[in-house]
């Protein structure tokens, strides 16, 4: 069995992000970019699933231009076998990620696809669902445990009441979250194999995919700067400082 596994290249958790002064985005001059960490978890998750001996093949797979390579060879140094890049130029919005993932779907035929359920630069969480749906498959969303058995995967998956636990048939499609697992570290001997191992590369217009665009974002700006608190004697100043402020 095949695993296929997007992964995105994002600005890395840790770094503060900026805004253009213009508005018009987000300013990524120098700024270290990384594996999306939902993506790099469903990665994880992966290999582990090839290393029990269910799975023959991890495959790693981005949309972008050349940069998204460096993403692409963390995840054959993480231990993927091979991976595929998508070339374009166009900043593609879900459901032309979808069309693009169910073209490749159709080109390796894997028995399961994994992906982040959000990217943390955009945090649509849209991807999964609507690659289910074009691929006319079975997903769970959120996964944060997972087990294969057989031609079935047994998912728990958080939702707002607390745990659910399903059971799809594969094909199928997961996405997953934080709590599922804990990516590995990757050595330097991993980062020197993974420069022999097999990247593909095909222009998106091969696939036969279209970019639609419908949604345009037109000013971008940083969070409001947080009023600084102020420290009271007293219950009484307390309800008296939230009158003024019109809170009670």
């Amino acid at each position: 069995m095949k695993i296929l596994v997007g992964i995105k290249r994002v600005v890395d958790y840790n770094v503060r992000i900026r805004v253009k002064s213009d508005g018009s985005g987000v300013d990524t001059d120098g700024v270290k970019m990384s594996i999306n960490p939902f993506d790099e978890i469903a990665l994880e998750e992966a290999l582990r699933i090839r290393e029990a001996g269910l799975a023959d093949e991890v495959i790693v797979v981005s949309l972008g231009g050349n940069e998204c390579q460096q993403q692409l060879r963390t995840g054959l140094a993480m231990g993927a076998d091979r991976a595929i890049q998508v070339d374009t130029s166009e900043n593609l919005q879900p459901l032309t990620i979808a069309r693009t993932f169910l073209k490749i779907i159709e080109k390796e035929q894997p028995g399961l696809v994994l992906l982040g359920k959000q990217a943390i630069d955009g945090d649509n969480s849209q991807t999964a669902q609507m690659l289910a749906a074009l691929w006319d498959r079975p997903q769970a969303s959120f996964a944060s445990a997972m087990s294969l058995s057989g031609e079935t995967v047994s998912v728990t998956r958080e939702v707002d009441a607390g745990l659910e636990n399903i059971e799809v048939d594969l094909p199928a499609v997961i996405s997953v979250d934080l709590r599922l697992n804990e990516p590995r570290f990757v050595k330097l001997p991993d980062i020197m194999k993974a420069k022999r191992k097999p990247l593909e590369v095909i222009a998106i217009d091969e696939l036969g995919v279209t970019a639609e665009n419908n949604l345009q974002i037109s000013q971008y700006a940083p969070p409001p700067v947080r009023e600084k608190g102020i420290m009271v004697e007293d219950t009484a100043q307390l309800v008296a400082e939230l009158k003024n402020r019109g809170l009670v």
